[in-house]
């Protein structure tokens, strides 16, 4: 699976872009959000809260959709050629 990273996320994994091996024969976003998290292991921490649910300020996109609020969040369908990313809260800006 292919995941893009932004912000810090990208920091902590050394890449915008990373690839992972996901197992799973009918993989899910969770399947590939855990291979991510094997592949570098420091994400965990920023993406997952403390019960080990995806914290509501990250977002996680399929396809340029948000997966928890328009899908079935973790549990949502996956293949290699869909394009995952992975969004850190954003702030700033000027109003």
């Amino acid at each position: 699976m292919h995941w893009k990273l932004f912000a810090d996320l990208a920091e902590v994994a050394g890449a915008k872009e990373v690839d992972v091996d996901v197992a799973a024969a009918d993989p899910t976003v969770g399947d590939a959000l855990d291979a991510l998290f094997d592949a570098h292991p420091g994400l965990r921490d920023r993406v997952l809260d403390d019960e080990g649910d995806v914290a509501p300020q990250i977002n996680i996109l399929k396809n340029g959709s948000n997966v928890q609020m328009e899908g079935e969040g973790m549990d949502e369908p996956v293949t290699e050629d869909d394009e995952l990313a992975l969004f850190p809260p954003v702030s700033g800006g000027s109003a």
